[in-house]
């Protein structure tokens, strides 16, 4: 299985360590970098703050905020054998699973919002619901919405990701990520890595602030 969650395991993500993940508003608080210093949350945009705790439709709320179309696409889905285990979801080794990659994408502007990763036990989702998955046809929040599953997110954890500037790349900024799971008839069934980029998001005063 692709390793889509090295963000997870690189960093102090307790609720102690990372307060903000259950609580919202944490005065005066700090969120982990992977490169293990802290940030003051205050100094994250305010948008992605309250993205960062949203139980909604990400895709929905990104149309709001940036006021056009947001397309979802598919980069990469593909069923696979767990390698290693993934407790946040019980998926064990030799376990069965679909792992997915997603593109956040202005349908106007052509940006990229964010990204999603994400692994599901296909056979604990109903067959409707796996299907239209396994179609490509919806992103997985819209795809819950519409469906009318009662079902309960829960944030894991959050972070920032520090900027990159490999070799031969071009330079990549740094981006704030939060990974949760959705549990569906009391049984965790999916879970989602989202990454988004904070340059995207910051408003002019920010900007020249940094």
């Amino acid at each position: 299985m692709k390793q889509f969650y090295p963000n997870a395991r690189a960093a102090d993500t307790s609720a102690e360590a990372n307060p903000f993940r259950c609580q919202g508003f944490v005065r005066d608080g700090t969120i982990a970098c992977l490169d293990g210093s802290r940030r003051a949350i205050q100094s994250l945009p305010a948008f992605l703050r309250a993205l960062l705790v949203t139980d909604g439709t990400v895709t929905k709320i990104l149309e709001a905020f940036f006021w056009e179309p947001v397309m979802v696409d598919t980069l990469y889905q593909e069923f696979t054998t767990a390698e290693a285990a993934i407790p946040w979801v019980e998926i064990r080794p030799g376990d069965r699973a679909l792992a997915r990659r997603v593109r956040l994408r202005g349908g106007d502007s052509g940006l990229e919002y964010a990204r999603a990763d994400s692994v599901v036990r296909s056979e604990r989702v109903p067959d409707h619901f796996r299907q239209r998955l396994i179609d490509r046809e919806i992103g997985i929040g819209a795809l819950i919405r519409d469906s009318g599953l009662e079902s309960y997110r829960e944030v894991m954890e959050v972070g920032v990701n520090p900027g990159t500037a490999d070799a031969g790349q071009s330079p990549q900024g740094d981006s704030l990520f939060r990974t949760y799971r959705i549990i569906i008839g009391s049984e965790p069934v999916i879970l989602i890595t989202e990454t988004f980029p904070l340059a995207l998001f910051r408003t002019p005063n920010q900007a020249q602030a940094d």
